[in-house]
C-alpha cells in the first residue's frame, strides 16, 4: 500500500506561561482565613467579644482582600509573562501508516 506524503504544514506560535488564577484565588482566600485566625486569638481583645464571632468577622474580610491580592498578584505574573513570550515554529508530522480502523 503506497500513499502520498504531503509535505509537513509550518507554523508560528507563541509560547509563554501563563498563570492560573483560580489557585491564585484560593491561595490568597486560605492566607486571608490564617491571618484572621492570628487576629482573632492570639492578639489580645475586648473580653465582651466571642473570639469565634471575632474570628468569623475578621474571615469574612481577610479572605476577600486576600483573594484580591491573589487576583493582582496573577494579573502581574501574568502581565509578566507576555513580555517573556517567545516565538516557536511547529511542525505537524503526517501519520506513518493510514488509518485502517473499520469502527471510523
Amino acid at each position: 500500500m503506497a500513499f502520498e506524503e504531503s509535505p509537513a504544514e509550518r507554523r508560528e506560535v507563541t509560547v509563554r506561561r501563563a498563570p492560573k488564577y483560580v489557585p491564585f484565588l484560593i491561595l490568597g482566600a486560605l492566607v486571608g482565613v490564617a491571618a484572621a485566625a492570628v487576629v482573632a486569638y492570639a492578639v489580645p481583645g475586648d473580653e465582651t467579644f466571642d473570639p469565634g464571632a471575632v474570628f468569623g468577622f475578621f474571615m469574612v474580610m481577610f479572605a476577600a482582600a486576600g483573594a484580591i491580592l491573589g487576583a493582582a498578584l496573577a494579573l502581574v505574573l501574568d502581565r509578566r509573562s507576555v513580555k517573556r513570550q517567545e516565538k516557536a515554529v511547529v511542525e505537524a508530522v503526517p501519520d506513518s501508516e493510514p488509518d485502517t480502523d473499520p469502527q471510523a
